[in-house]
């Protein structure tokens, strides 16, 4: 059984009283004013990095705030659960991750040090418009060239791609890679202001304050520092940032859903169009009650798997399992507020429905939970696979 040291007992308390006190100054109506504007959450932002909270995961003598996931995935369900998430800080922890166990100290002052004080962003270069869930089969092509490498290829569903300096880039090894079948990946930082890069903002249909890009990458010379780990080697750097990351997308959700379970229950003590508080009728009171019970098994899940990431243990199964927990968790929550909030839930006003579209993503990425479900019954059960 693990036990958890008084410094990290610590760290923690300070994470949820500093978001408290973020969260005050940066509301949920900040928030939505600047998602509907199209505005990014720099304020918000910059506070983080003040408090130190961008550098959760990253040791401290390597300057960064200390801890693991386990405090990451907290930062963002405190976050979620006072309805002030952002997508960039699950990029901001996973290439975190990534870079802590798997970069040079030279790379590590380049990237994640300018990245903790909050004067750089990073974000994540994975899936490619012919290549979703199955990496090994992308088609951005890495080759050498001088004493670096030039990359050539795309990637879409970038988020926050125009606020980042650099891409942590998944791409084939041109000189490695066989011709048909499985690529030999390497991981490069690509900086987004290099020549050859092009933004194509995409119009997506969710309301948070976080841009979704295609990145088009023409011949974008790299140097040698560019490369994260080994050339063809990049396949377990990229496992070590997609477990994080499913880690703190099933923390949002789970916050999400958590904020939309209040703002329910918060509503059916008062709404009485029968003369009694709606919440009084087991009709309401239980699928509330049923979420909330829902939401707690998921957060637990989650707290655990990010435990034996931070533990060196194989925790890939168990993040997904944390995934497809959190993420059905947190659309269950949100439904329930919808319910119990009936036409009211639409109204603008009420800011619920808006809570749908961004929780719901969150059962398509990362990773589908349907992709989810295949891995849990081949890696964990022993099955076959069913793909």
């Amino acid at each position: 059984m693990s036990t958890v040291s008084d410094d990290r007992t610590a760290l923690r308390d300070g994470i949820r009283e500093t978001v408290t006190q973020i969260a005050a100054r940066h509301p949920r109506a900040e928030w939505l004013e600047l998602a509907r504007a199209g505005r990014h959450l720099e304020g918000m932002w910059q506070d983080l990095a003040d408090a130190g909270l961008l550098g959760l995961g990253v040791p401290e003598d390597r300057g960064g705030a200390g801890g693991g996931l386990v405090e990451m995935a907290l930062l963002m369900d405190a976050l979620a659960t006072r309805g002030v998430p952002t997508l960039h800080l699950i990029l901001t922890g996973l290439v975190h991750a990534a870079l802590v166990r798997h970069a040079t100290p030279e790379q590590f002052e380049r990237f994640v040090a300018p990245s903790i004080t909050g004067a750089h962003r990073l974000c994540l270069g994975v899936t490619e418009p012919d290549a979703g869930t199955n990496t090994f089969h992308l088609r951005t092509t890495t080759r050498r060239s001088g004493e670096g490498w030039s990359i050539s290829g795309q990637k879409t569903f970038i988020s926050g791609a125009d606020e980042a300096r650099h891409m942590l880039t998944v791409a084939r090894s041109r000189e490695l890679s066989p011709a048909e079948g499985r690529a030999a990946l390497s991981l490069h930082m690509v900086p987004l202001d290099a020549g050859g890069v092009e933004l194509q903002a995409l119009d997506v249909e969710i309301l948070q304050p976080d841009t979704q890009f295609t990145v088009h990458l023409d011949d974008v010379e790299l140097d040698p520092g560019s490369l994260i780990g080994t050339e063809g080697g990049g396949a377990g750097a990229m496992f070590d940032a997609l477990n994080a990351e499913r880690i703190l997308a099933a923390a949002m959700s789970i916050g999400l859903g958590d904020y939309a379970v209040a703002k329910a229950a918060e509503y059916a003590r008062v709404r009485a169009p029968f003369g009694r508080p709606i919440g009084a009728y087991q009709a309401v009171q239980h699928r509330l009650a049923r979420a909330k019970a829902h939401l707690e098994a998921a957060r637990s899940a989650m707290y655990d798997a990010a435990g034996a990431y931070d533990r060196g243990e194989p925790a890939g199964p168990r993040c997904t399992m944390a995934k497809l927990l959190g993420s059905e968790a947190g659309v269950e929550g949100v439904d329930a507020a919808i319910q119990a909030h009936g036409g009211y839930a639409f109204a603008a006003e009420h800011d619920v429905v808006t809570l749908w579209p961004l929780v719901r993503l969150l059962c398509v990425a990362p990773v589908n939970n349907e992709m989810a479900l295949n891995t849990i019954g081949e890696r964990v059960l022993g099955l076959p696979k069913a793909y």
